[in-house]
């Protein structure tokens, strides 16, 4: 039985469908608003043409400066939204293609004659090549990683897509070598595809730098192809020059830096500022921390890899493993590599937020599951009931995306908006607010205030981004009244914070006093001309002789320590029917702001409406053991007063 397409009309038509179909699909949980962590920071720098946190990300700014300014209906963090759902479909048409040459390298001795015949494709090669194929995509796309990376703009969705294409392409190029090693054919082919990886390759650290992790597997195939020769380093060479003019899209941050934009994280107008930025100095303290660090990530990595896979794609890639150490113990290796690469990295980076890290292994694991399942598919064949054995198979490799669809939709989730409103109620008219809540408040603050313009009257001061030289010149362009009031103190920390940056001998504790003090003093100079407050995770010594009252999500403070009327919450936010470490971090404040107003009330005499704060915040956290003991003390208070 023949079909009417040939090899490959079929690959570009199921690659299409299957981008297509996950697009349609990635459409229908897509999160309608900002979401948790970097969301909004990088909706806002895409939209203004901005300067990102480290590594810039400019390759991915610039897109998302076209798809933000596309003249739909659509509010700019959802025309966002869209480009990363239709960055990882796009993502999954490249996979299926590199998951294709593959099969049929480890199938056809000639992959070319076949790939490229005019021929009808055989229902024999649609059950060898391309249902392992689609099966191994369906395995990426719908993992978990994945599936939720395509929901809420980030930068991992061009990384996904440029994962894609690379591995696409160096695979297809280094074994092009191999045949024209056997044959001499392909020549002009061969060089066109190095050119074009380099030259990706390029465009792919402008976007994230962790595409070096591809280094160790493709240096590896790249010697075995080539050996250690003059010529195989000769060709190295002359990828430089491609590789270079995708590169230099990084240039993009320096030049847009001198315009001085509305966000623009570290300033990199010169070399050495330009050079912290792209390398991530501020992030190196994270990265291979303690074996401590290592250990914990490379538990959660395996902890949560079934569900990742919804369980059963790791058993096909135990299979694909086995299929790989018969067949071609180099593609083996090739892959071990790219996995191996990954995961030693991943793990030795000590952030909370790591399982975008751990892409590539995912990317690895989808591969083996994919050739895992094409060897189960060619014994089940040999069977009586083959038709029946097939089909149950390729159901039951649809698990995931019903496993899944739950656990990642976010179409109904708006916590973090509604969040970000209910905290700028709290605040008064030009308040000021200090806060370091970045994955919940700060970073979609950015987005609300400075796109959609939604109370830009409050000044919000990063605590931590304070310990940055980069950040005054930001609050001085924005508020020059701000930094001027408390000069005095600022020349005094940057002279500090100066030695710090440039890894010169410094004071820990002059510095941290130094610090401090310019907290202080913020709060000092504009407490009486302005309300300013603090969120609840700000430390102690920072507000040390001022009276903390709470006010909705956050604390006004004052110059005594006396009682304060405060205004009856009135939160707009909806606790969502699911949960995970993020949506629990943010609930947690709304129960802790709820806890604190009643103590507060209580204080106040108004036990009945400490009550009410407290049914709320067991609504929230049922085991909190402050609001049960909080709660029956004032029915106790109540009872004996009656």
């Amino acid at each position: 039985m023949r079909s009417l397409l040939s090899f490959r009309q079929a690959e570009y038509l199921l690659a299409s469908l299957l981008s297509i179909v996950s697009f349609i699909i990635y459409l229908q949980t897509l999160c309608p608003t900002v979401s948790f962590i970097d969301s909004g920071e990088l909706a806002t720098v895409a939209y203004t043409l901005g300067v990102a946190h480290p590594t810039g990300y400019p390759l991915f700014t610039l897109i998302g400066w076209i798809f933000s300014h596309l003249p739909l209906e659509y509010r700019v963090i959802y025309k966002l939204n869209v480009m990363s759902a239709f960055l990882c479909s796009l993502g999954l048409f490249f996979f299926f293609r590199f998951l294709v040459f593959v099969i049929s390298e480890l199938t056809f001795k000639d992959r070319e004659g076949i790939s490229n015949s005019k021929d009808n494709v055989s229902k024999d090669i649609v059950q060898k090549v391309f249902l392992p194929a689609a099966i191994g995509t369906i395995f990426l796309g719908y993992s978990e990683t994945y599936w939720s990376t395509a929901l809420s703009v980030e930068v991992y969705s061009l990384h996904i897509l440029f994962l894609s294409i690379l591995l696409y392409l160096f695979t297809k190029v280094s074994f092009l070598e191999l045949n024209v090693q056997q044959n001499g054919r392909l020549q002009q082919m061969k060089n066109a595809y190095w050119y074009c990886f380099a030259f990706t390759l390029g465009l792919s650290f402008t976007n994230h730098l962790t595409t070096v992790l591809l280094a160790p597997a493709c240096f590896f195939f790249y010697f075995y192809v080539y050996r250690f020769t003059a010529l195989s380093f000769r060709r190295l060479l002359k990828l430089v020059i491609p590789f270079m003019i995708g590169f230099s899209v990084y240039l993009y941050l320096p030049i847009r830096a001198q315009g001085q934009p509305l966000l623009n994280w570290g300033n990199p107008i010169d070399f050495e500022k330009f050079f912290w930025h792209f390398s991530g100095k501020v992030y190196r303290v994270w990265i291979f921390s303690s074996t401590e660090s290592a250990a914990k990530q490379f538990k959660y990595f395996f902890d949560t890899l079934f569900e990742e896979f919804a369980f059963l794609p790791i058993l096909f890639t135990i299979v694909g493993i086995i299929v790989l150490l018969r067949k071609k113990w180099e593609l083996l290796l090739y892959t071990i590599l790219l996995f191996l690469g990954c995961l030693l990295y991943a793990i030795n980076y000590d952030i909370h937020d790591i399982d975008s890290y751990f892409l590539l292994a995912y990317f690895t694991i989808a591969l083996w599951g994919a050739v895992g399942f094409g060897k189960v598919i060619d014994f089940v064949k040999k069977g009586s009931l083959s038709s029946v054995s097939i089909s149950l198979l390729c159901t039951l490799s649809t698990v995931p995306i019903f496993y899944n669809f739950n656990r990642v939709d976010k179409s109904n989730i708006s916590l973090v908006e509604e969040y970000t409103r209910d905290m700028c109620q709290s605040i008064e008219h030009n308040g000021i607010v200090i806060s370091y809540q970045w994955d919940y408040f700060v970073s979609a603050a950015y987005y609300l205030q400075h796109v959609e313009h939604v109370r830009s009257d409050i000044v919000i001061i990063d605590k931590e981004l304070l310990r940055r030289t980069w950040y005054f010149k930001q609050l001085e362009r924005h508020f020059p009244w701000l930094i001027q009031q408390s000069r005095n103190e600022l020349d005094a920390f940057l002279a500090e914070l100066f030695k710090f940056e440039h890894d010169l001998s410094y004071n820990p504790n002059l510095i941290e006093y130094r610090y401090a003090s310019l907290i202080r003093s913020i709060i000092e100079k504009n407490m009486t001309t302005r309300s300013v407050y603090v969120t609840p995770e700000l430390e102690v010594q920072y507000t040390q002789g001022y009276g903390r009252v709470p006010s909705g999500l956050a604390f006004r403070l004052y110059s005594d320590t006396q009682l304060h009327p405060i205004t009856s919450l009135t939160f707009t936010f909806r606790k969502p029917d699911k949960s995970d470490k993020y949506i629990k971090g943010l609930l947690s404040l709304y129960a802790q702001s709820y806890l604190n107003n009643a103590i507060y009330t209580n204080l106040l005499g108004r036990g009945d409406l400490s009550l009410k704060y407290l049914e709320e915040a067991l609504k929230i956290d049922p085991d909190s053991r402050e609001a049960l003991l909080l709660k029956e003390k004032i029915k106790a208070n109540m009872s004996t007063v009656r």
